[in-house]
């Protein structure tokens, strides 16, 4: 029963990883009806950038909202530069396009970093806590507390503000809102920087615990896929609710059951995929589309 809490504790520090880049998955999802494969990317190029500033001397915990002010920007202009132009082309177009964007950082990071795995610093200790003799390490407590406390202030942002409200607005009714006078184009921005931004929360949380190269967060992107799948695609609630449980139920099939471990956890990431969509294609949280004849 201990090493099950222990496995469960663990899942949801990992979850939580995984919550944070689906619902960047999901913002963009909201704001232009686009799955961002470029995302996972993204996240990878701003953790590189924390690492750069950490390396010339500053601490995580300056290094860390600096990286999250700076992806915010990137985001933005990544949208400005990259995306608005074709903002109205057909979704595959824009798809392609995010995928091409997702091989330009990964090139642009191994051309200014290289390839080589990097040792990223933690800013938790190792050290374990006995919790009625259940161990769990403070680096799992403080992965829990830092996403958590950043997707709190998501949802705070997105319900109980009214920046949030006018971008969900120009997000679901684009027409209305510019009869209102929102600047949909600008809010739409917004979206890409706020993803971007809880993105590279997933990368800075996720890199002490894997090696800092190009390509580590190829699989990250799979597990936050099926989060987002799992939890519905248009919900933020659905996002994280479902990193929670993908980040539970791996480390559970990689204990339990025989042949699951190392990079064979991945197919159950894409069996969680597979089977919802088959089964409840809107997500846990997700609405079906309701047509009038």
């Amino acid at each position: 029963m201990q090493e099950f809490l222990q496995l469960v504790l663990s899942g949801i520090a990992t979850g939580g990883i995984y919550a944070s880049l689906a619902l960047a998955l999901v913002l963009i999802y909201n704001a232009m009806g686009l799955v961002n494969f470029a995302q996972g990317e993204m996240a990878m190029l701003a953790t590189f950038v924390g690492y750069a500033l950490i390396t010339r001397g500053m601490s995580f915990w300056i290094a860390f909202p600096v990286t999250l002010v700076l992806a915010f920007g990137g985001g933005i202009v990544i949208q400005r530069v990259v995306i608005k132009p074709v903002e109205k082309a057909p979704v595959l177009t824009l798809v392609i396009i995010t995928l091409g964007l997702a091989t330009l950082v990964n090139g642009l990071a191994g051309f200014i970093w290289g390839y080589l795995p990097r040792t990223f610093p933690s800013p938790f200790s190792s050290d374990s806590v006995d919790l009625g003799g259940v161990f769990v390490s403070y680096r799992d407590v403080g992965v829990i507390a830092v996403t958590g406390v950043v997707l709190l202030c998501v949802y705070l942002l997105l319900q109980h503000t009214t920046v949030g409200l006018t971008l969900r607005a120009a997000a679901h009714h684009p027409e209305a809102s510019r009869l209102l006078g929102v600047h949909v184009s600008w809010m739409l921005a917004l979206g890409w920087g706020l993803a971007s931004a809880v993105g590279a929360v997933s990368g800075m949380m996720v890199a002490p615990v894997l090696f800092l190269e190009p390509n580590m967060m190829q699989t990250i992107i799979i597990y936050a896929f099926a989060a987002a799948v799992l939890g519905g695609i248009e919900s933020p609630l659905g996002a994280v609710v479902g990193g929670l449980i993908v980040g539970v139920t791996i480390n559970l099939a990689g204990a339990y059951l025989p042949g699951v471990g190392g990079d064979l956890q991945l197919a159950v990431g894409l069996a969680i995929i597979i089977v919802v969509l088959i089964l409840k294609p809107n997500g846990l949280f997700g609405q079906a589309a309701v047509r009038r004849v």
